[in-house]
């Protein structure tokens, strides 16, 4: 685990920008799964916003969803990629370049290309979708499958990862420190499996690059005879790796299968961007972790509760009851499970014959030795801790008897892990176990070659005891050994051990590296001293305590025995069965009632206890002792420990036998030694039985208060863990949902904004109405209508006054907008005259139903004006008088067609030309001084002058001027109707004194 943490930490200081794409392959492209819980809408968006749209793979989403609700994360990935976003239909055939999003409520796999959707069977809070996927994915795709994990509590994904690896695909997860929720990706990291530990935004180049380096990789095979041969240089380089690979981690892998080894290598090449075999040689050369990593790559293996289902029953049904039936009273029954990576398929076996005894209500010693050379997985499998990936492995019932739950983990219970021991070995070169009872090594072989499968074969059958069981993998067999093995199951891969006669020589090369013996007892030997008198002294020390001193054995509080001094085999002996190391039970018959009331006074009362005149059977004679019990209070090491001491009286006495005839003394001495015994015996007895009586009362009260806490702790137990778990997978759901809604909240609000800066910068003015005509909304250009602030939303719109001429207009149109549903147009005017277009129209929702009333206006003020301006010009243009407008300096603006009739000039000519021009002489300084007077607002009558045409004709004309006035009402311009009048008709101009013609 630490070489492929350190691995990770190079790949994100290694990595490279990746900017080009990849072509699309005509074969096969590769398929990216990616997993995600709580917060991955936002992994999702920085994955793909940085996803270039041509990688030539493609992209399967698989998220946690509500099933109640409808799922908007196509939408949502949508907006942060231009590759085709799909939801997955069933059926569906994948294509390059295109990404595909679960349904809500569905679990997912995948076969020959095309995704295919099921109704999950798993309650919501068991449903591991993205497991489902990636086992799938690992099955279909196999080294083209890609697995990546993002954001997200639980576990889901981890047991989906090992079956991509050991396909041979990639790993990629989140950077834990870059997550909302971590869970997801460390339980993918401490799997130890993980290519890459990046952030979602710095995933695509390295993903592209693996990519692309995987695809222009060159075949290190080349065909012949129909066979894929290995190039000559390209074995040449893998046997200079190998032994490298061998220096550096200590483990020789050249007796694998070289396709198998390769295709490791060739992972580890595309990973750090490596093309050829040579310089990968050279990589791991300099690469000080290199080597661990790609040992770790080697030693991946895939494991999992009963897999091969129908193995399993096999085993339950026909093997597990033989073992239990055909097993030796004295010794235990043992297995060893060779290769067991993660320690899954040791526990299943281990839980079978759990259920077998259970079943028989037998209670065996069960010894199951469990062995990897992964020291990683060793570790993981002492630990006996998994995912909740395994619910789907084991049944419900098996998971609440053998497991505990504690938060997303399952443990394993201590009466299945105490059948357990796991040990890191080589089944290669490290020295087998013994007597075994059965071999479960599924799956191992198949890495190895033929040679070695043999040698493995012959191990085992060494190890094996007679008609002891092997159980191999789907694809191993024990064909090159039939002398050995024989057949039982063909398709479970179930053999017997043959007898046959085994080699001496044989047998010696089985065990390689057995340890020496000085290894085994290494125990430094004292010399003597230089001083003689100490050497005395020592040696009359060590003869006056051999040969004086009682025989004595020191024990702890639990009896057992700490120290022996002198012989003590007149007094203890072994008792037949397992060995147990207990004074109690290692004391001969005779003795054990007095050692035990010996043994408890002192304890209790902490004094020395001494029986005398015991006798002990001593080769069919009798040898009286005394008894003595001392406990420790000093030194303190001792404290709590006792010291039995037997010391001989007398010596041995031949036991009488039924035929001698003792006297009346022997008779009288016999009794009383009998009545000794026997007061000694009640005495012991009458102890055991208050002792015992007082116990049992104790521990029947304590054991029906347990029994009773137990009832209710379990109780509540599974319901807590009910609760939490379906909280734990509602919480996940809404947090995905609460991510989408988010993101849809977002552009929502940009999308009101939007509106908000469109209805403020137009100049329609807008209400809007529920079905009770309450103001709903407006907007600020009804501001000039209808007084609306924003504490009157809410209110009625009967309540609020406006500036119309008719208040009641907008409540009727309304009313009947309503009732009728018809949209309607009215033009309606204020009260200081000016003009709106009204129009109102039915408040419609996306469902099409009917919430109120829409009421627009228009400002209509300008085109009334120049409705009206556009009537004058009319009127201008069709009247029968010289109609101009000319400026106060007698630039003329405006000449109608009269007045082309009038004076001959044309409009385009007349426009811009001075009114001089028709003035005859002398006539001029008459016009300018009316110009003067118009300007200065004087209202001048209709008088007589006379006009020269363009022909130079002189003629009589009525002139009416008034001025033009601007909105402040000063004038600018002057306006004349002119008339051609006859000879009567003629007037003197206004201030000319002569009044001529």
């Amino acid at each position: 685990m630490h070489n492929n943490t350190q691995s990770m930490t190079r790949q994100k200081s290694k990595q490279k920008t990746v900017t080009s794409t990849l072509p699309v392959q005509t074969d096969r492209f590769p398929v990216v799964g990616i997993g995600a819980s709580a917060g991955g809408l936002e992994a999702f968006g920085n994955f793909f916003a940085n996803m270039p749209i041509h990688s030539g793979m493609a992209f399967v989403v698989v998220q946690h969803l509500d099933a109640e609700h409808k799922s908007l994360l196509a939408k949502l990935l949508a907006q942060h990629t231009a590759m085709p976003v799909t939801q997955i239909q069933n059926g569906m055939e994948i294509q390059p370049n295109h990404v595909y999003v679960i349904p809500p409520d569905r679990d997912l796999s995948i076969l020959n290309n095309r995704l295919l959707l099921v109704e999950p069977m798993q309650p919501r809070h068991q449903r591991l979708t993205i497991d489902h996927f990636f086992r799938s994915l690992a099955v279909d795709a196999k080294e083209h499958a890609i697995a990546i994990i993002l954001s997200g509590t639980g576990s889901d994904g981890t047991q989906g990862i090992q079956a991509i690896k050991n396909a041979g695909g990639m790993i990629m997860v989140q950077d834990p420190a870059s997550t909302k929720f971590d869970g997801m990706p460390l339980s993918a990291v401490q799997t130890g499996l993980v290519d890459y530990i990046l952030p979602p935004q710095d995933m695509p180049p390295s993903l592209l690059g693996y990519a692309r380096q995987k695809s222009k990789q060159p075949s290190l095979f080349r065909e012949k005879n129909g066979k894929s041969i290995m190039h000559g240089d390209i074995k040449k380089q893998l046997q200079t790796l190998l032994a490298l690979l061998h220096g550096k981690v200590g483990h020789d892998f050249s007796q694998y299968k070289e396709n198998v080894i390769l295709r490791r290598i060739q992972k580890r090449m595309a990973i750090n961007h490596i093309n050829t075999l040579e310089q990968y040689v050279k990589h791991l050369q300099l690469d000080q972790d290199e080597a661990g990593i790609l040992f770790q790559e080697m030693m991946i293996g895939v494991s999992s509760f009963f897999r091969d289902t129908e193995v399993f029953e096999w085993l339950q049904n026909n093997v597990i009851p033989d073992l239990l039936e055909h097993h030796l009273h004295n010794q235990p029954i043992r297995i060893w499970v060779p290769g067991c990576a993660t320690g899954e398929e040791a526990y299943s076996i281990a839980i079978l014959l759990q259920e077998q005894m259970e079943t028989l209500h037998l209670n065996l010693e069960i010894q199951i030795f469990a062995t990897d050379l992964d020291s990683r997985a060793i570790e993981v499998a002492r630990r006996g801790v998994y995912s909740d990936g395994i619910a789907k492995q084991i049944s419900n019932e098996r998971l609440n008897r053998y497991f505990t739950k504690n938060n997303s983990n399952f443990h394993i219970n201590k009466r299945i892990r105490d059948m357990l021991l796991f040990a890191e070995q080589n089944v290669i070169k490290d020295p087998p176990f013994s007597h075994l009872d059965l071999i479960s090594c599924r799956n191992l072989l198949i890495y190895f070659d033929a040679p070695l499968q043999n040698h493995v074969l012959s191990v085992f059958h060494y190890a094996l005891k007679s008609k002891g069981y092997l159980l191999l993998g789907a694809s191993e067999t024990t064909s090159a050994c039939p002398s050995m093995f024989e057949n039982i199951n063909r398709t479970c891969k179930l053999y017997r051990r043959k007898e046959i006669t085994v080699e001496r020589t044989s047998r010696k090369e089985l065990c390689l590296t057995l340890p020496p013996l000085d290894l085994l007892h290494n125990v430094p030997c004292r010399s003597p001293g230089k001083n003689p008198d100490a050497v005395i002294k020592q040696a009359v020390e060590h003869f006056l305590l051999d040969t004086h001193a009682p025989a004595c054995i020191l024990v702890n509080d639990a009896y057992e025995p700490l120290y022996i001094h002198g012989r003590t085999g007149k007094y203890l002996e072994a008792s037949a069965g397992k060995v147990n190391w207990n004074l109690m039970k290692m004391a001969k018959a005779e003795l054990r009632p007095d050692l035990t009331l010996a043994m408890r006074k002192a304890r209790s009362e902490q004094r020395t206890v001494r029986h005398e005149g015991l006798h002990v059977n001593v080769h069919g004679g009798l040898q009286e002792i005394n008894l003595t019990v001392q406990p420790f209070s000093t030194p303190a090491a001792l404290q709590g420990c006792f010291a039995v001491i037997f010391q001989d009286i007398g010596p041995i006495r031949p036991e009488q036998t039924k035929h001698s005839h003792p006297d009346t003394n022997d008779k009288e001495q016999h009794i009383a030694e009998l009545e000794k015994n026997l007061h000694s015996t009640r005495e012991y007895l009458q102890t055991t039985i208050e002792a015992f009586e007082s116990a049992n009362e104790e521990l029947k009260a304590t054991n029906g208060e347990l029994q009773l806490a137990n009832e209710e702790l379990q109780s509540i137990t599974e319901e807590l863990e009910t609760s939490r778990e379906e909280g734990q997978t509602i919480n996940e759901e809404l947090s995905t949902l609460n991510s989408e809604y988010q993101a849809k909240i977002t552009e929502l609000s940009k999308a009101n904004n939007d509106m908000a800066n469109y209805m403020a910068s137009t100049d329609v003015g807008a209400v809007f109405l529920d079905l009770e005509l309450k103001i709903r909304l407006f907007t600020p250009k009804v501001d000039t209508l209808i007084r609306l602030i924003k504490s009157d939303i809410g209110r009625p719109i009967t309540h609020l006054a406006s500036s119309l001429v008719d208040d009641t207009i907008l409540f009727n149109m309304a009313k009947k907008i309503l009732k009728d549903l018809i949209p309607s147009e009215e033009e309606i005017q204020t009260k200081d005259g000016q003009w709106y277009f009204m129009r109102m129209k039915p408040y419609r929702t996306t469902e099409n139903v009917i919430d109120g009333v829409v009421i627009t206006f228009v400002d209509n003020s300008k085109q009334k004006k120049a409705d009206r301006m556009d009537r004058l010009a009319i009127v201008v243009r069709d009247a029968n008088d010289a109609i101009m407008v000319q400026t106060f300096d007698g630039r003329i603006t405006t000449w109608n067609p009269a007045a082309e009739r009038l004076y001959g000039y044309s409009e385009q000519e007349a426009l811009g030309m001075n009114i001089s021009v028709l003035c005859p002489e002398g006539e001029q300084s008459e016009i300018i001084r009316l110009a003067s007077r118009i300007a200065a607002g004087e209202v001048v009558a209709p008088f007589k002058t006379q006009r020269l045409t363009r022909d130079g004709k002189i003629i009589k004309i009525m002139i009416n001027a008034t001025a033009l006035c601007d909105v402040d009402g000063h004038p600018y311009a002057m306006a004349t109707t002119e008339q051609r009048c006859h000879s009567s008709m003629l007037m003197p101009c206004p201030g000319n004194g002569n009044g001529s013609e």
